[in-house]
């Protein structure tokens, strides 16, 4: 009797590209928090950033920064992730991290609406 193998082909992990103005986003943010942060984003978008959990999902059209997704997380889901991504090419694009403060949502300093 044979033994077969089957060996599933990994998918290689996405790529994370930040946008110019996340810079200016984490300056606005506590650095003791931007670990927390940049790990989150790893942990949550370097595999399957288009499946839709509690805490990740789709925008509501348009979306500031041009962006199709969001993640939530931290002390209160106080912290989101605003992104979009190219299957084809496995890159998730980082447009924006903003930091929700009280009834408020602030990437940068700036107040945004979703």
């Amino acid at each position: 009797m044979a033994t077969i193998l089957l060996i599933m082909a990994r998918q290689q992990p996405y790529i994370l590209v930040y946008a110019v103005a996340v810079t200016e986003h984490l300056r606005a943010i506590d650095a003791k928090r931007h670990s927390l942060i940049l790990a989150k984003i790893e942990e949550q978008l370097c595999s399957q950033p288009d499946v839709q959990t509690r805490n990740r999902k789709p925008l509501r059209q348009p979306a500031a920064f041009e962006a199709r997704w969001e993640i939530r997380f931290g002390p209160a889901n106080r912290f989101r992730v605003l992104y979009d991504f190219d299957p084809e090419n496995r890159v998730v694009h980082i447009l924006g991290i903003g930091e929700k403060v009280r009834e408020r949502l602030l990437f940068g300093g700036e107040e945004v609406q979703l």
